[in-house]
């Protein structure tokens, strides 16, 4: 669903079970490029991708996170108006986060990286390169915080081109 207009997720989920004849439990989902989006509510789905989604807001993740409580990808990056005080009321809802890409999302700072310590336990893989906000000491003990992650990419975090991967 590249590149879409002013999608809401009720009307996907009336056209997706009007193509079936019932409820479809979809799992992944690619929204990228969308110019606007106004409520997603999948319950069951796994895999979100709204990366380049540049009107997305706080509001908006918060209402993705209430939506679709089972994400266990999430792919955000370039969305540059989501902040720390956004991912404080998202990331509750997202305990079974496995993969996050945070990538150029220019708002975010440390304080992002504790809140999904602290709520997305089961988080294994971390994508915050390109984010001026996050810095190498951040990125340090976060990884310290869960040690369960594999996988940080963290290219140019405060000036460094850095890969964790253990």
């Amino acid at each position: 669903m590249a590149e879409c207009c002013l999608v809401s997720g009720r009307e996907l989920a009336k056209v997706l079970g009007s193509v079936h004849r019932a409820p479809l439990a979809l799992t992944s989902l690619r929204l990228a490029y969308c110019s606007s989006l106004k409520v997603l509510q999948f319950p069951q789905l796994r895999q979100l991708s709204l990366s380049l989604l540049p009107a997305l807001t706080d509001m908006g993740l918060v209402a993705v996170a209430r939506g679709c409580p089972s994400l266990e990808r999430l792919a955000l990056s370039h969305c540059s108006h989501l902040s720390d005080e956004g991912w404080a009321q998202a990331a509750r809802f997202w305990p079974r986060l496995q993969h996050l890409n945070l990538s150029c999302c220019s708002q975010l700072t440390e304080q992002t990286l504790d809140t999904i310590g602290q709520a997305c336990k089961q988080l294994r893989v971390l994508d915050v390169a390109m984010c001026p906000g996050i810095n190498v000491a951040a990125v340090r003990h976060f990884q310290a915080q869960l040690p369960q992650v594999t996988c940080i990419q963290s290219r140019f975090v405060g000036g460094a081109d850095l890969t964790l991967t253990l």
